[in-house]
Protein backbone atom coordinates (compact mmCIF):
# COMPACT_ATOMS: atom_id res chain seq x y z
CA UNK A 1 0.00 0.00 0.00
CA UNK A 2 1.01 3.48 -1.02
CA UNK A 3 0.39 6.56 1.81
CA UNK A 4 0.47 9.85 -0.22
CA UNK A 5 1.59 12.31 1.58
CA UNK A 6 0.55 15.83 1.82
CA UNK A 7 3.25 17.48 -0.56
CA UNK A 8 1.85 14.60 -2.84
CA UNK A 9 4.72 11.86 -2.72
CA UNK A 10 3.37 8.67 -2.69
CA UNK A 11 5.84 6.76 -0.28
CA UNK A 12 5.88 3.15 1.20
CA UNK A 13 3.18 2.54 3.97
CA UNK A 14 4.90 1.54 7.37
CA UNK A 15 2.88 -0.12 10.13
CA UNK A 16 5.42 1.37 13.09
CA UNK A 17 4.72 4.76 12.34
CA UNK A 18 1.37 4.47 13.74
CA UNK A 19 2.63 2.60 16.65
CA UNK A 20 4.47 5.62 16.82
CA UNK A 21 2.19 7.67 16.61
CA UNK A 22 -0.39 6.63 18.97
CA UNK A 23 2.33 6.00 21.81
CA UNK A 24 3.28 9.47 21.47
CA UNK A 25 -0.63 10.35 22.53
CA UNK A 26 -0.39 7.54 25.10
CA UNK A 27 1.92 9.58 26.81
CA UNK A 28 0.55 12.22 27.58
CA UNK A 29 -2.96 10.67 29.43
CA UNK A 30 -3.41 8.11 32.44
CA UNK A 31 -2.97 4.84 32.32
CA UNK A 32 -6.42 3.35 32.17
CA UNK A 33 -6.81 5.82 29.15
CA UNK A 34 -3.87 4.56 27.53
CA UNK A 35 -4.35 2.18 24.01
CA UNK A 36 -2.55 -1.19 24.89
CA UNK A 37 -0.46 -2.98 22.26
CA UNK A 38 -3.62 -5.43 21.26
CA UNK A 39 -5.74 -2.09 20.72
CA UNK A 40 -3.21 -0.41 18.22
CA UNK A 41 -2.92 -3.77 16.43
CA UNK A 42 -6.67 -3.97 15.73
CA UNK A 43 -6.46 -0.09 14.86
CA UNK A 44 -3.54 -1.31 12.02
CA UNK A 45 -5.11 -4.02 11.24
CA UNK A 46 -8.74 -2.11 9.72
CA UNK A 47 -6.27 0.29 7.46
CA UNK A 48 -4.53 -2.91 6.73
CA UNK A 49 -7.59 -4.92 5.70
CA UNK A 50 -8.88 -1.94 3.47
CA UNK A 51 -7.26 -3.06 0.50
CA UNK A 52 -6.51 0.06 -0.43
CA UNK A 53 -3.42 0.49 -3.31
CA UNK A 54 -3.24 3.69 -2.36
CA UNK A 55 -4.54 6.42 0.73
CA UNK A 56 -4.06 9.93 1.72
CA UNK A 57 -1.92 9.94 5.21
CA UNK A 58 -5.11 12.43 6.38
CA UNK A 59 -7.54 9.75 6.01
CA UNK A 60 -4.95 7.58 7.97
CA UNK A 61 -5.17 9.75 10.61
CA UNK A 62 -8.84 10.19 10.23
CA UNK A 63 -9.75 6.18 10.92
CA UNK A 64 -6.74 6.40 14.40
CA UNK A 65 -9.48 8.91 15.70
CA UNK A 66 -12.54 7.18 14.95
CA UNK A 67 -10.79 3.90 16.25
CA UNK A 68 -9.71 5.51 19.63
CA UNK A 69 -13.35 6.51 19.97
CA UNK A 70 -15.18 3.61 18.92
CA UNK A 71 -13.14 1.65 22.04
CA UNK A 72 -13.41 4.32 24.41
CA UNK A 73 -10.20 5.98 24.54
CA UNK A 74 -12.24 9.30 24.36
CA UNK A 75 -8.64 11.35 26.14
CA UNK A 76 -6.34 9.67 23.76
CA UNK A 77 -8.10 10.23 21.00
CA UNK A 78 -8.42 13.83 22.43
CA UNK A 79 -4.69 14.06 22.91
CA UNK A 80 -4.27 12.83 19.30
CA UNK A 81 -5.86 15.11 17.76
CA UNK A 82 -4.67 17.78 19.42
CA UNK A 83 -1.48 16.74 18.35
CA UNK A 84 -2.62 16.23 14.94
CA UNK A 85 -3.71 20.01 14.59
CA UNK A 86 -0.81 21.14 16.80
CA UNK A 87 1.41 19.95 13.85
CA UNK A 88 -0.79 21.24 11.42
CA UNK A 89 -0.28 24.96 13.40
CA UNK A 90 3.62 24.88 13.16
CA UNK A 91 3.32 23.97 8.72
CA UNK A 92 1.25 27.24 9.39
CA UNK A 93 2.66 29.56 11.47
CA UNK A 94 3.91 33.00 10.35
CA UNK A 95 7.84 33.07 9.35
CA UNK A 96 8.21 36.69 8.34
CA UNK A 97 9.77 37.80 11.59
CA UNK A 98 12.97 36.97 11.55
CA UNK A 99 13.44 37.08 7.36
CA UNK A 100 12.14 40.60 7.48
CA UNK A 101 14.44 42.27 10.37
CA UNK A 102 17.85 40.66 9.17
CA UNK A 103 17.30 42.04 5.64
CA UNK A 104 17.05 45.75 7.46
CA UNK A 105 19.78 44.83 9.50
CA UNK A 106 21.07 43.72 6.03
CA UNK A 107 22.36 40.56 7.37
CA UNK A 108 19.85 38.22 5.14
CA UNK A 109 21.69 37.06 2.52
CA UNK A 110 19.87 34.83 0.67
CA UNK A 111 17.77 37.87 -0.09
CA UNK A 112 20.53 40.00 -0.40
CA UNK A 113 21.88 38.23 -3.30
CA UNK A 114 18.55 36.35 -4.59
CA UNK A 115 18.57 38.87 -7.77
CA UNK A 116 21.50 40.49 -8.86
CA UNK A 117 19.04 43.29 -10.43
CA UNK A 118 18.10 44.69 -7.20
CA UNK A 119 20.02 46.65 -4.81
CA UNK A 120 18.75 45.33 -0.84
CA UNK A 121 20.43 47.83 0.75
CA UNK A 122 18.69 50.88 -0.88
CA UNK A 123 15.27 51.50 1.44
CA UNK A 124 13.09 51.68 -1.70
CA UNK A 125 14.07 48.45 -2.99
CA UNK A 126 13.60 47.05 0.81
CA UNK A 127 10.52 47.45 0.66
CA UNK A 128 9.48 45.63 -2.07
CA UNK A 129 11.66 42.55 -0.66
CA UNK A 130 9.59 43.29 3.07
CA UNK A 131 6.03 43.04 0.81
CA UNK A 132 8.23 40.11 -1.01
CA UNK A 133 8.17 37.89 1.87
CA UNK A 134 5.16 38.85 3.41
CA UNK A 135 3.75 37.53 0.05
CA UNK A 136 5.57 34.34 0.26
CA UNK A 137 4.45 33.89 3.64
CA UNK A 138 0.92 33.57 2.49
CA UNK A 139 0.95 31.79 -0.55
CA UNK A 140 3.03 29.27 1.32
CA UNK A 141 0.42 28.98 4.60
CA UNK A 142 -2.65 30.33 3.03
CA UNK A 143 -2.87 30.19 -0.60
CA UNK A 144 -0.95 27.40 -1.97
CA UNK A 145 -2.20 23.28 -1.76
CA UNK A 146 -0.22 22.40 1.15
CA UNK A 147 1.44 19.60 -0.99
CA UNK A 148 2.86 22.43 -3.18
CA UNK A 149 4.00 24.33 -0.90
CA UNK A 150 5.56 21.30 1.15
CA UNK A 151 7.27 19.69 -2.37
CA UNK A 152 8.55 23.57 -2.44
CA UNK A 153 10.34 23.61 0.82
CA UNK A 154 11.46 19.89 0.07
CA UNK A 155 13.27 21.20 -3.05
CA UNK A 156 11.38 18.49 -5.63
CA UNK A 157 10.16 21.99 -7.30
CA UNK A 158 10.57 25.40 -7.46
CA UNK A 159 7.57 27.55 -7.17
CA UNK A 160 9.40 30.43 -8.68
CA UNK A 161 8.44 34.05 -7.56
CA UNK A 162 6.20 33.47 -4.89
CA UNK A 163 7.14 36.75 -3.60
CA UNK A 164 4.89 38.02 -6.57
CA UNK A 165 1.92 35.57 -6.28
CA UNK A 166 -0.53 37.20 -3.92
CA UNK A 167 -1.22 39.85 -6.77
CA UNK A 168 -2.49 39.52 -10.05
CA UNK A 169 0.36 40.10 -11.90
CA UNK A 170 2.19 38.02 -14.38
CA UNK A 171 5.62 36.54 -15.47
CA UNK A 172 7.45 37.42 -19.16
CA UNK A 173 5.58 39.17 -21.69
CA UNK A 174 6.61 40.30 -25.17
CA UNK A 175 5.31 43.78 -25.67
CA UNK A 176 3.45 44.82 -29.07
CA UNK A 177 5.21 47.41 -28.59
CA UNK A 178 4.05 47.87 -32.98
CA UNK A 179 0.87 48.56 -32.22
CA UNK A 180 1.59 51.05 -29.44
CA UNK A 181 3.89 52.72 -31.52
CA UNK A 182 1.76 52.93 -34.33
CA UNK A 183 -1.78 53.31 -32.55
CA UNK A 184 -0.80 55.34 -29.79
CA UNK A 185 -1.04 54.24 -26.34
CA UNK A 186 -1.51 56.00 -22.52
CA UNK A 187 0.61 56.45 -19.59
CA UNK A 188 -0.26 57.66 -15.99
CA UNK A 189 -3.56 58.68 -17.48
CA UNK A 190 -1.96 60.67 -20.46
CA UNK A 191 -2.37 60.03 -24.32
CA UNK A 192 0.33 59.33 -26.35
CA UNK A 193 0.21 59.52 -30.04
CA UNK A 194 1.88 57.57 -32.62
CA UNK A 195 5.80 59.43 -32.80
CA UNK A 196 6.48 61.85 -35.72
CA UNK A 197 10.30 60.93 -35.63
CA UNK A 198 12.97 58.33 -34.33
CA UNK A 199 14.32 60.20 -31.22
CA UNK A 200 10.75 60.49 -30.13
CA UNK A 201 9.89 57.12 -30.71
CA UNK A 202 12.90 55.87 -28.54
CA UNK A 203 11.40 58.11 -25.73
CA UNK A 204 8.22 56.38 -25.69
CA UNK A 205 9.66 52.85 -26.33
CA UNK A 206 11.70 53.77 -22.47
CA UNK A 207 8.78 55.23 -20.84
CA UNK A 208 6.53 51.70 -22.26
CA UNK A 209 9.29 49.71 -20.62
CA UNK A 210 9.13 51.56 -17.31
CA UNK A 211 5.19 50.94 -16.89
CA UNK A 212 5.44 47.75 -18.20
CA UNK A 213 8.12 46.68 -15.44
CA UNK A 214 6.10 47.91 -13.13
CA UNK A 215 3.14 45.82 -13.46
CA UNK A 216 5.10 42.35 -13.78
CA UNK A 217 7.83 40.46 -12.51
CA UNK A 218 9.36 39.24 -15.22
CA UNK A 219 11.61 40.25 -17.95
CA UNK A 220 10.09 42.21 -21.32
CA UNK A 221 11.20 42.21 -25.24
CA UNK A 222 10.84 44.86 -27.65
CA UNK A 223 11.26 43.65 -31.85
CA UNK A 224 13.53 46.38 -32.51
CA UNK A 225 11.86 46.24 -35.98
CA UNK A 226 9.26 48.46 -35.17
CA UNK A 227 11.48 51.20 -35.42
CA UNK A 228 12.68 51.12 -38.91
CA UNK A 229 9.43 52.98 -39.68
CA UNK A 230 10.29 56.00 -37.34
CA UNK A 231 14.00 56.57 -38.64
CA UNK A 232 12.68 56.72 -42.22
CA UNK A 233 10.22 59.60 -40.90
CA UNK A 234 13.35 61.34 -39.16
CA UNK A 235 15.14 61.16 -42.51
CA UNK A 236 11.92 62.28 -44.48
CA UNK A 237 11.87 65.52 -41.87
CA UNK A 238 15.15 66.19 -42.30
CA UNK A 239 15.24 65.94 -45.92
CA UNK A 240 12.00 68.16 -46.14
CA UNK A 241 14.11 70.76 -43.96
CA UNK A 242 17.56 71.24 -45.44
CA UNK A 243 15.36 70.66 -49.32
CA UNK A 244 13.26 73.57 -47.63
CA UNK A 245 16.57 76.02 -46.58
CA UNK A 246 18.44 74.73 -50.10
CA UNK A 247 15.26 75.79 -51.95
CA UNK A 248 17.66 77.92 -54.48
CA UNK A 249 20.01 75.33 -54.64
CA UNK A 250 22.96 77.39 -52.77
CA UNK A 251 24.44 74.55 -51.67
CA UNK A 252 25.81 71.31 -54.11
CA UNK A 253 23.71 68.46 -53.88
CA UNK A 254 26.43 66.43 -52.44
CA UNK A 255 27.02 68.60 -49.77
CA UNK A 256 22.92 68.71 -48.88
CA UNK A 257 23.03 64.88 -48.89
CA UNK A 258 26.05 64.59 -46.67
CA UNK A 259 24.43 67.20 -44.37
CA UNK A 260 20.94 64.81 -44.38
CA UNK A 261 23.11 61.86 -43.65
CA UNK A 262 24.92 63.66 -40.83
CA UNK A 263 21.85 65.04 -39.41
CA UNK A 264 20.32 61.29 -39.34
CA UNK A 265 22.87 59.65 -38.04
CA UNK A 266 22.68 62.47 -35.22
CA UNK A 267 19.84 61.55 -34.29
CA UNK A 268 20.19 57.97 -34.81
CA UNK A 269 23.32 58.10 -32.15
CA UNK A 270 20.88 60.20 -29.64
CA UNK A 271 17.93 57.97 -30.21
CA UNK A 272 19.51 54.66 -29.19
CA UNK A 273 21.80 56.49 -26.56
CA UNK A 274 18.15 57.41 -25.20
CA UNK A 275 17.47 53.78 -24.83
CA UNK A 276 20.52 52.51 -23.75
CA UNK A 277 20.80 55.52 -20.67
CA UNK A 278 17.28 54.83 -20.08
CA UNK A 279 16.62 51.20 -19.55
CA UNK A 280 19.74 51.40 -17.28
CA UNK A 281 19.02 54.06 -15.24
CA UNK A 282 15.62 53.22 -14.68
CA UNK A 283 14.09 51.91 -11.29
CA UNK A 284 11.01 50.09 -11.20
CA UNK A 285 8.33 50.37 -8.92
CA UNK A 286 9.66 47.03 -7.58
CA UNK A 287 13.06 47.92 -7.33
CA UNK A 288 15.14 46.74 -9.75
CA UNK A 289 15.94 48.11 -13.39
CA UNK A 290 13.55 46.54 -16.02
CA UNK A 291 14.52 43.23 -17.38
CA UNK A 292 14.52 44.11 -21.07
CA UNK A 293 15.68 42.08 -24.24
CA UNK A 294 15.84 43.71 -27.59
CA UNK A 295 15.33 41.13 -30.46
CA UNK A 296 17.76 42.40 -33.64
CA UNK A 297 16.50 40.33 -36.68
CA UNK A 298 16.52 41.76 -40.30
CA UNK A 299 13.91 40.72 -42.22
CA UNK A 300 14.45 40.31 -45.96
CA UNK A 301 10.64 40.79 -46.79
CA UNK A 302 10.77 44.21 -44.25
CA UNK A 303 10.34 47.03 -46.30
CA UNK A 304 12.51 49.15 -43.26
CA UNK A 305 15.18 46.42 -43.74
CA UNK A 306 18.19 49.51 -44.61
CA UNK A 307 17.05 51.48 -41.68
CA UNK A 308 16.54 48.65 -38.76
CA UNK A 309 20.17 47.61 -40.43
CA UNK A 310 20.99 50.77 -39.33
CA UNK A 311 19.77 50.71 -35.95
CA UNK A 312 21.28 47.41 -35.15
CA UNK A 313 24.32 48.63 -35.96
CA UNK A 314 24.19 51.47 -33.86
CA UNK A 315 23.08 49.48 -31.53
CA UNK A 316 25.81 46.79 -31.25
CA UNK A 317 28.30 50.07 -31.60
CA UNK A 318 27.18 51.62 -28.70
CA UNK A 319 26.95 48.76 -26.59
CA UNK A 320 30.51 47.63 -28.00
CA UNK A 321 31.40 51.15 -26.19
CA UNK A 322 29.70 50.46 -22.91
CA UNK A 323 28.63 52.50 -20.30
CA UNK A 324 30.01 54.73 -17.41
CA UNK A 325 30.03 53.82 -14.11
CA UNK A 326 30.08 56.14 -11.28
CA UNK A 327 33.80 56.17 -11.79
CA UNK A 328 33.69 57.11 -15.04
CA UNK A 329 35.21 53.47 -16.26
CA UNK A 330 33.20 52.03 -19.08
CA UNK A 331 31.62 48.65 -18.30
CA UNK A 332 28.86 46.41 -19.69
CA UNK A 333 25.59 47.04 -18.60
CA UNK A 334 23.44 44.62 -17.66
CA UNK A 335 20.43 45.46 -19.63
CA UNK A 336 19.22 45.74 -22.36
CA UNK A 337 19.96 42.14 -23.18
CA UNK A 338 20.61 41.62 -26.96
CA UNK A 339 19.57 38.98 -28.90
CA UNK A 340 20.55 38.71 -32.44
CA UNK A 341 19.48 36.57 -35.53
CA UNK A 342 21.70 34.78 -37.75
CA UNK A 343 20.30 34.46 -41.22
CA UNK A 344 20.94 34.05 -44.87
CA UNK A 345 21.89 37.37 -45.80
CA UNK A 346 24.08 38.15 -42.64
CA UNK A 347 25.69 34.69 -41.77
CA UNK A 348 29.14 35.59 -43.18
CA UNK A 349 28.65 34.04 -46.30
CA UNK A 350 28.90 36.89 -48.59
CA UNK A 351 25.27 38.19 -47.86
CA UNK A 352 24.76 41.84 -47.82
CA UNK A 353 24.41 42.12 -43.69
CA UNK A 354 27.78 40.16 -43.31
CA UNK A 355 29.43 43.56 -41.69
CA UNK A 356 26.77 43.45 -39.04
CA UNK A 357 27.27 40.42 -38.07
CA UNK A 358 31.45 40.64 -37.91
CA UNK A 359 30.10 44.16 -35.31
CA UNK A 360 27.97 41.67 -33.18
CA UNK A 361 31.06 39.07 -33.26
CA UNK A 362 33.60 41.88 -32.32
CA UNK A 363 30.99 42.79 -29.56
CA UNK A 364 30.40 39.71 -27.96
CA UNK A 365 34.17 39.42 -27.24
CA UNK A 366 34.50 42.12 -25.49
CA UNK A 367 30.69 42.40 -23.62
CA UNK A 368 29.37 38.73 -24.00
CA UNK A 369 26.67 39.80 -26.24
CA UNK A 370 24.44 39.76 -28.15
CA UNK A 371 23.03 36.22 -27.77
CA UNK A 372 22.68 34.33 -30.92
CA UNK A 373 19.26 32.55 -32.88
CA UNK A 374 19.42 30.81 -35.73
CA UNK A 375 16.88 31.44 -38.21
CA UNK A 376 17.22 28.44 -40.41
CA UNK A 377 16.58 26.26 -37.37
CA UNK A 378 14.16 28.47 -35.81
CA UNK A 379 12.02 28.26 -39.24
CA UNK A 380 12.20 24.30 -38.73
CA UNK A 381 11.03 24.32 -35.15
CA UNK A 382 8.44 27.10 -35.49
CA UNK A 383 6.51 26.23 -38.36
CA UNK A 384 8.94 28.83 -41.14
CA UNK A 385 8.34 31.87 -38.07
CA UNK A 386 11.17 33.66 -36.38
CA UNK A 387 10.50 35.25 -33.54
CA UNK A 388 11.53 36.63 -29.99
CA UNK A 389 12.37 35.12 -27.19
CA UNK A 390 11.01 35.93 -23.74
CA UNK A 391 13.41 37.84 -21.63
CA UNK A 392 14.12 34.27 -19.34
CA UNK A 393 15.26 33.04 -23.14
CA UNK A 394 12.38 30.72 -23.34
CA UNK A 395 10.10 30.96 -26.64
CA UNK A 396 5.87 30.64 -26.56
CA UNK A 397 4.51 28.18 -28.62
CA UNK A 398 3.13 29.66 -31.97
CA UNK A 399 -0.62 30.73 -31.97
CA UNK A 400 -2.75 31.90 -34.34
CA UNK A 401 -5.70 34.08 -33.35
CA UNK A 402 -9.60 34.65 -34.48
CA UNK A 403 -8.58 35.00 -37.78
CA UNK A 404 -5.84 32.74 -38.40
CA UNK A 405 -3.05 34.88 -38.24
CA UNK A 406 0.12 34.03 -36.49
CA UNK A 407 0.91 36.46 -33.23
CA UNK A 408 4.18 36.45 -31.74
CA UNK A 409 3.95 39.49 -29.49
CA UNK A 410 1.08 40.78 -27.37
CA UNK A 411 1.65 37.84 -24.95
CA UNK A 412 3.12 36.59 -21.88
CA UNK A 413 3.75 33.75 -19.50
CA UNK A 414 1.56 33.23 -16.28
CA UNK A 415 4.37 31.51 -14.12
CA UNK A 416 6.95 29.25 -13.91
CA UNK A 417 7.41 26.36 -11.99
CA UNK A 418 10.88 24.20 -12.22
CA UNK A 419 11.27 20.39 -11.58
CA UNK A 420 13.90 18.68 -9.68
CA UNK A 421 15.51 15.92 -12.13
CA UNK A 422 18.69 15.39 -10.68
CA UNK A 423 16.64 14.90 -7.48
CA UNK A 424 14.27 12.29 -9.17
CA UNK A 425 17.58 10.44 -10.64
CA UNK A 426 18.86 9.98 -7.69
CA UNK A 427 15.99 8.63 -6.12
CA UNK A 428 15.67 5.97 -8.83
CA UNK A 429 18.78 5.01 -8.46
CA UNK A 430 19.20 2.40 -11.13
CA UNK A 431 15.19 1.75 -11.76
CA UNK A 432 14.83 3.31 -14.71
CA UNK A 433 10.91 2.28 -14.48
CA UNK A 434 10.85 4.19 -10.93
CA UNK A 435 12.37 7.19 -12.78
CA UNK A 436 9.61 7.16 -14.98
CA UNK A 437 6.95 6.66 -12.42
CA UNK A 438 8.63 9.31 -10.33
CA UNK A 439 8.57 11.62 -13.26
CA UNK A 440 4.70 11.38 -14.00
CA UNK A 441 3.80 11.59 -10.81
CA UNK A 442 6.30 15.02 -10.10
CA UNK A 443 4.79 16.43 -13.62
CA UNK A 444 1.46 16.31 -12.76
CA UNK A 445 2.16 18.22 -9.58
CA UNK A 446 4.09 20.88 -11.39
CA UNK A 447 1.05 21.07 -13.93
CA UNK A 448 -1.48 21.50 -10.03
CA UNK A 449 1.25 24.39 -9.46
CA UNK A 450 1.38 26.03 -12.46
CA UNK A 451 -3.11 26.01 -12.60
CA UNK A 452 -2.51 27.66 -9.25
CA UNK A 453 -1.02 30.49 -10.95
CA UNK A 454 -3.86 30.81 -14.02
CA UNK A 455 -6.50 30.20 -11.33
CA UNK A 456 -5.05 33.37 -9.70
CA UNK A 457 -5.11 35.55 -12.81
CA UNK A 458 -8.92 34.46 -13.47
CA UNK A 459 -11.22 37.27 -12.50
CA UNK A 460 -8.72 40.31 -12.42
CA UNK A 461 -9.76 43.68 -13.81
CA UNK A 462 -7.89 45.11 -16.69
CA UNK A 463 -7.82 48.53 -14.86
CA UNK A 464 -4.78 46.49 -12.36
CA UNK A 465 -2.44 47.50 -15.05
CA UNK A 466 -3.52 49.82 -17.90
CA UNK A 467 -0.84 49.55 -20.45
CA UNK A 468 -0.57 45.37 -20.14
CA UNK A 469 -4.18 45.47 -20.52
CA UNK A 470 -6.11 48.59 -21.91
CA UNK A 471 -3.64 50.10 -23.80
CA UNK A 472 -1.43 47.58 -25.41
CA UNK A 473 0.80 46.24 -24.17
CA UNK A 474 -0.50 42.67 -24.45
CA UNK A 475 -4.08 43.76 -25.34
CA UNK A 476 -6.78 46.88 -26.26
CA UNK A 477 -9.80 45.71 -23.02
CA UNK A 478 -12.59 47.90 -22.00
CA UNK A 479 -12.15 49.49 -18.45
CA UNK A 480 -13.51 46.85 -16.19
CA UNK A 481 -13.29 44.11 -17.98
CA UNK A 482 -11.63 40.59 -17.27
CA UNK A 483 -8.66 39.73 -18.84
CA UNK A 484 -10.19 36.17 -18.81
CA UNK A 485 -10.43 35.64 -22.03
CA UNK A 486 -6.28 36.70 -22.99
CA UNK A 487 -5.64 33.78 -20.50
CA UNK A 488 -6.33 30.91 -23.12
CA UNK A 489 -4.66 29.27 -25.67
CA UNK A 490 -1.83 31.76 -26.14
CA UNK A 491 -0.26 31.56 -23.00
CA UNK A 492 0.67 28.15 -21.48
CA UNK A 493 4.23 26.50 -22.19
CA UNK A 494 2.91 22.68 -22.52
CA UNK A 495 4.13 20.77 -19.82
CA UNK A 496 5.59 17.87 -22.63
CA UNK A 497 8.19 20.76 -23.04
CA UNK A 498 9.83 18.71 -20.46
CA UNK A 499 9.51 15.77 -22.07
CA UNK A 500 10.97 16.64 -25.30
CA UNK A 501 13.90 18.43 -23.31
CA UNK A 502 14.22 15.23 -21.94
Amino acid sequence: MKVIKRDGRAVEYEKTKIEKAIEKANNEVREKEKANKEEIKNIIDYIEDLGKKRILVEDVQDIIEQKLMEIGKYDLAKKYIVYRYTRALIRKQNTTDESILSLIKNSNKELMEENSNKNAVIASTQRDLIAGEVSKDLTKRMLLPEKISKAHEEGILHFHDADYFLQPIHNCCLINIGDMLDNGTVLNGKLIESPKSFGVACTVITQIIAAVGGGQYGGQSVDINHLGKYLRKSKEKIISQIQKLNSEDMIPKEIEKELIENRLKEELSAGIQTLQYQINTLITTNGQSPFVTLFLNLDKDDEYIEENAMIIEEILKQRYQGIKNEKGIYVTPAFPKLVYVLDEHNCLNGGKYDYITKLAIKCSSKRMYPDYISAKKMRENYEGNVFSPMGCRSFLAPWKDENGKYKFEGRFNQGVVSINLPQIGIIAGSDEEKFWELLDERLELCKEALMCRHYALLGTIADTSPIHWRYGAIGRLEKGEKIDKLLKNRIFINITWIYRNI
